[in-house]
């Protein structure tokens, strides 16, 4: 571990607005922030921007990021502590540990903001909006208690709308581009630094606001939620192009989706198209990657550069 990561999370333990895996706190928050004011959660908060910036918004809230990264969570805190934000709090726990820390019905919303989307299906059950996670929100949320969606990735944007309509949700607002809309609320303006960023140079950001029903289907609808998946986004599912570097027969046949195909092999392979619609490099090493494989570490970033090169017609 580097010397600047061991300082801060020696200084991690002495702010006073960060709790690393505390004890016997569910029933407590109230007593900890001195009040009774509505609690909202920020689910993976990395720095805590959102977190920061709710708090700001929304001085009679008290808002708490949630997080396991303690080097990102000190960022938050540390701004909190310099900004006199009394009403933020910053727990380090993973986020499937939640009912450890809250009692039942302690929680009156949800953020989830720019959280991985987990594109393979094989680890949809990661998803922050997967079925899986709302079970544990049902058990913390107040009844009608708001969640939050906010994600610049189609793919979890779509696959929570998915969600959200199997499993009987009440969907209260859905904007496919955030700033394209007039008019949106001042929470939905803030910006962090992963967003900022742009990678995908588009303001492309998808929103959803729903609550869970009075009761939740049972696990059965689980199995029925990943038959679809896997029907549904047979690309996904499958061997994909990036773990064979591009390098394969450049043959393909086409299919009804322009979101991928098959190449000689019968092995699909992501369109530019639709790499550049989920906004960023994943550091795969796809073949038709937009992003001249950003993400992709040395030395095997310079060989599939070199590679493409060399596939270029009259290069």
């Amino acid at each position: 571990m580097g010397q600047k990561k061991l300082i801060r999370f020696a200084e991690l333990e002495t702010f006073s607005n960060v709790l690393q895996f505390p004890v016997k706190m569910p029933g407590t928050w109230f007593q900890f922030f001195e009040n009774q004011n509505p609690i909202v959660l920020e689910l993976a908060c990395g720095k805590g921007e959102y977190t920061i910036g709710l708090a700001e918004i929304y001085p009679n809230k008290n808002f708490i990021g949630i997080d396991i990264k303690g080097n990102r969570l000190w960022v938050g805190a540390k701004k909190a502590i310099q900004h006199f934000l009394n009403n933020v709090a910053f727990l380090r726990i993973q986020i499937d540990q939640i009912t450890e820390y809250f009692a039942t019905e302690e929680v009156d919303e949800i953020w989830i903001t720019f959280p991985d989307p987990q594109l393979r299906i094989s680890k949809s059950k990661k998803r922050l909006t997967h079925p899986k996670f709302l079970r544990l929100y049902y058990q913390v949320l107040k009844p009608n208690g708001k969640i939050h969606l906010k994600t610049d990735s189609p793919d979890l944007y779509r696959f929570t709308k998915k969600v959200i309509d199997m499993y009987g949700c009440h969907l209260h607002r859905d904007l496919e581009d955030v700033y394209a809309e007039p008019g949106i609320p001042p929470e939905l303006r803030i910006i962090t630094h992963y967003e900022s960023l742009d990678i995908a140079q588009s303001k492309r950001v998808h929103y959803l606001c729903f609550s869970l029903p009075a009761i939740l289907p049972s696990k059965e609808m689980d199995i029925a939620l990943q038959q679809f998946l896997k029907e549904s986004h047979p690309d996904l599912s499958v061997g994909t192009d990036s773990e064979h570097s591009g390098l394969a027969s450049s043959e393909s046949t086409e299919t009804d989706e322009d979101d991928y195909y098959f190449n000689g092999e019968g092995l699909v392979v992501f369109t530019a198209k639709y790499l550049l619609e989920r906004g960023y490099c994943c550091g795969n090493g796809c073949k038709n990657c937009p992003y001249d494989y950003k993400a992709v570490p040395e030395p095997r970033r310079s060989q599939l550069l070199e590679q493409r090169k060399k596939n270029e017609p009259n290069k």
